[in-house]
């Protein structure tokens, strides 16, 4: 088993890309953060690949295991077929530990996740718990029968009177530490990109989504927020729907959202709309 660490973002994309394509609605997170890393166009917060650590294992038959990670968030990885390879894992593990690379958690497909996190954890003395149980959608048609409601728009510089308050409280709910002061620069990046979209209901925002990443073939869609005050009234179902439409008439051959499971409502709303699991992705930390 061969561990490669990359120090070189194109060197990685031309290993990992392809391998990743095999898979390309499940891997639309590393896979659109491979592309994007890979564009360099855009370096804002995270985005920086000096930062990236950048990782694939090979046996005889060629990439077996692709990992990234894009410092401050998680190790993401892929496994070809799903198939969980111990020995790659393992080798995985000894390489970033040998190399001193601090992992704060994983975000996978969930036997994957499971496998890494108790492999990383015992050698490492550490312990590991679930911090998110999530879903994989995928949609390639909206359901015509979603009400669509209000008006959507791209997201606008006027927006900015609430955009930091509605992304502040999303990142919140999403287990994440929020500043207002840099949820500003955030807002103002989203409508800098031209991806964020707002729904206007009789001249009012009342929700937002996002375009959040995009690889040939498919757009993830993520950022879906209604403020409680204006909760179910139909805006989250009409945002996503709009989207969602907006992404298959750029000519994109699918959708994709992630959900969190432990959160009923909004696994509902979507398939309704008509997205269809792919596969459980977990999100574990370690500490």
């Amino acid at each position: 088993m061969k561990f490669t660490l990359y120090d070189n973002i194109h060197t990685f994309y031309d290993n990992a890309y392809e391998v990743l394509m095999t898979n390309e609605a499940q891997n639309m997170l590393i896979l659109g953060n491979l592309i994007i890393g890979h564009k360099g166009e855009d370096t804002f917060g995270w985005r920086d690949t000096s930062k990236w650590v950048m990782a694939t294992l090979a046996d005889d038959t060629g990439v077996c295991l692709v990992g990234l990670m894009t410092p401050p968030w998680n190790l993401t990885l892929y496994a070809v077929g799903n198939k969980v390879d111990y020995a790659a894992l393992q080798c995985l593990v000894d390489g970033l530990i040998a190399l001193d690379i601090p992992i704060p958690g994983v975000i996978t497909e969930k036997s994957l996740a499971e496998a890494f996190a108790t492999a990383y954890c015992s050698t490492k003395k550490l312990t590991h718990s679930i911090f998110m149980s999530q879903r994989i959608y995928e949609l390639c048609a909206v359901n015509p029968e979603i009400p669509l409601i209000g008006s959507f728009r791209p997201a606008r510089e006027q927006d900015l009177s609430f955009l930091p308050y509605w992304i502040s409280d999303f990142i919140a709910s999403a287990g994440q530490d929020s500043d207002i002061s840099a949820d500003i620069e955030t807002s103002r990046y989203h409508i800098t990109g031209g991806k964020l979209h707002v729904l206007e209901d009789n001249g009012m925002a009342v929700s937002i989504a996002k375009i959040v990443r995009q690889t040939p073939g498919a757009a993830c869609v993520g950022f879906v927020y209604t403020p409680p005050y204006l909760r179910g009234k139909g805006y989250a179902s009409s945002v996503t729907a709009q989207i969602s439409q907006l992404c298959l008439d750029a000519g994109y051959k699918s959708c994709v959202l992630y959900t969190d499971l432990s959160n009923p409502t909004s696994n509902s709303i979507y398939q309704k709309i008509g997205y269809v699991p792919i596969c459980d992705s977990l999100e574990i930390r370690f500490c």
